[in-house]
Formats: C-alpha cells, structure tokens, sequence
C-alpha cells in the first residue's frame, strides 16, 4: 500500500469518528497530533483540512447526485470515502481523477457493503463529468 493509499485511509478512519461521535475532524486530528503514538502523515492532515474547508460543498454535491439515497440514511464509511474522492477531484489538481475514483472504490470494497463501490462509482463519474461546469 502507498503511503498515499496509508494517508487517505487514515483520513477516512478521522472522518468516519468524527461523524460518529458528532464532532469535528480537525479537532480529532489536533488530538492525534498531541499523542506522541500517532503518526498522522502530511497528505492525512491535507485532506482531513481540506475536506473540512469544503465540506458544505462537497456535501451538497453528495446530496444532489446520490440519486435514492438519504444523505443521513448513506452508510458512514460510504459518505466519507465520497467526501475524500471528491475534495481530491475537485481541488487537488495535482491528484489524477482516476487515480482519485480507483482509491474510494478500493477503501470502499475493502470496508463497506458489497453495492458501495458501484453506487460510489455511479456518483464519483458524474461529479468528474460535471466538474468543470461546477461553482466552487
């Protein structure tokens, strides 16, 4: 596994508990960084920032695109892998939109339901195709 793979599990880990525990990420995040048995790695604090600087966004394009799915309903790992996929299509240029959409299916077929990838993949290419047109 890459170090980037390593660093957007660990994201996806800080995501997934601060929505569980209806707190925030960056605050969970300052945590970690306080405890001398966590390594958070830059690409982690990167997107765990980045997810949370874009996150009214982000999720408003779940809301729109997750076509049959309540956003609240939406399995939690399910909803943060979107998050993750989309923050890096969106505002990492530097990250490549397959490279982006092959990672969330991969987290996804590893710790959610059998249907995640497919859905998550449905919603990652229609964000792709519509990018370019969208108000950021």
């Amino acid at each position: 596994m890459s170090a980037r793979s390593k660093a957007r599990k660990a994201a996806l880990d800080l995501l997934y508990e601060s929505d569980i525990r209806k707190t925030s990420a960056e605050q969970l995040l300052s945590q970690r960084l306080e405890s001398l048995e966590y390594l958070i790695r830059d690409y982690t604090r990167e997107i765990v920032a980045g997810v949370a600087a874009h996150k009214s966004k982000i999720d408003e394009l779940i809301q729109t695109y997750a076509q049959g799915w309540d956003f609240d309903r939406m399995p939690v790992i399910d909803r943060n892998v979107l998050r993750i996929a989309i923050f890096e299509i969106l505002y990492q240029a530097d990250i490549p939109t397959a490279i982006a959409i092959s990672e969330s299916l991969e987290l996804a077929k590893t710790l959610s339901t059998e249907d995640s990838a497919t859905y998550i993949h449905g919603i990652l290419s229609t964000i792709e195709k519509i990018r370019d047109g969208l108000v950021l």
